[in-house]
């Protein structure tokens, strides 16, 4: 089948190619009447547009994208992000806007933002790349930064981790344990808190707070702290670990509800009770959260209105109105039945 091309639609209607282009990419500049009869008969010859031409010709992709930090495999399994990219959805289905996820090529965020075709970007907890700030910045598309430290001068969109991660403490404190475990989200840090940056510095802070005030630290003894991939798996894999290792946490303190979902799953295989024998506080409150049995004590962040906000944010930027303002949304400790005092035993 031979390719129909503008010049063909112009021919047919009886225009320049020209205007042909502009009902496509700028029907504002020609009469309504003109556009419907160009477009009607582009329909009829089966004309599809090139994107590839049509975004040199616009300046614009109509996409934005989301730079991740892991794998899409991976990140995908953890609801929170579905939870976030409803949020955005809304967005771009308003605006009519395609959303690209973007994760590491071959683990360069570097290489992954340098190939994606989109108008900006929503950079989502990529407190280990820094260099991609630096290359986002020199590639000129605007960028929102989530989850992460704030730049001077650039938007931010971040919630009150450290005041809900001491709330979650306080709580588990206020039931009496002291033989706490916190597991953290996989950082490359190996536990070494003190180079935490970002969400998870500020999660520890807030642990740790409510730990000071009883006279705690993380010491590794009655407190520990260890680190896992932010799934299901991995939170049953790590508290598999520390039933091997003979020692018995009376609580786990989880810097997202999916590891303290697959650590409920891993005690409850093994015979523990929840919570007569283990207590859990989870953090992001996702629909999940609500629905296992028992149901789990966790710290809610709002993520649709987070990603809501973060694609309002860009889709201004995009369109030449800059807010380098740092947002900071709240949070709270829904409380639930998977916290309890700790057994006598």
């Amino acid at each position: 089948m031979t390719k129909v091309t503008i010049d063909d639609i112009a021919r047919r209607a009886g225009v320049s190619k020209t205007a042909v282009s502009f009902a496509f990419n700028k029907p504002d500049r020609l009469a309504a009447a003109t556009v419907q009869n160009i477009l009607a008969i582009a329909e009829e010859l089966g004309y599809m547009p090139n994107p590839v031409a049509r975004s040199m010709n616009t300046g614009r992709t109509g996409t934005i994208g989301v730079l991740v930090p892991q794998p899409i495999p991976e990140i995908i399994r953890n609801p929170f992000l579905p939870e976030f990219l409803e949020g955005v959805g809304e967005v771009c289905t308003r605006v009519n806007l395609s959303l690209m996820i973007v994760p590491p090529v071959e683990g360069s965020m570097r290489r992954a933002l340098v190939n994606a075709a989109v108008d900006g970007f929503l950079t989502l907890g990529l407190e280990e790349f820094k260099s991609t700030m630096m290359v986002l910045r020199r590639r000129g598309v605007p960028f929102v930064t989530v989850d992460s430290d704030p730049i001077e001068g650039m938007p931010a969109v971040n919630i009150d981790d450290q005041g809900g991660a001491r709330a979650a403490m306080q709580h588990i404190l206020a039931h009496g344990h002291r033989e706490i475990l916190i597991l953290a989200i996989r950082s490359g840090k190996y536990g070494h808190y003190e180079q935490y940056a970002g969400t998870l510095r500020d999660r520890m802070q807030g642990y740790r707070k409510a730990l000071n005030a009883h006279g705690l630290d993380v010491d590794g003894r009655q407190v520990r702290l260890m680190e896992c991939s932010s799934t299901e798996k991995g939170g049953r894999q790590i508290f598999r670990k520390v039933l091997k290792s003979g020692w018995r946490p009376s609580a786990v303190v989880a810097m997202s509800d999916i590891i303290a979902i697959g650590v409920m799953r891993e005690a409850l295989e093994a015979g523990l009770r929840v919570p007569a024998d283990l207590s859990i506080a989870g953090f992001d409150n996702i629909p999940l959260s609500a629905w296992v049995n028992p149901p789990l004590t966790t710290v809610a962040q709002p993520l649709q209105k987070k990603g809501r906000l973060a694609a309002e944010i860009l889709l201004q930027a995009i369109e030449g109105q800059s807010d380098p303002r740092h947002h900071v949304l709240p949070t709270k400790l829904v409380a639930r039945k998977s916290v309890a005092a700790p057994s006598a035993s």
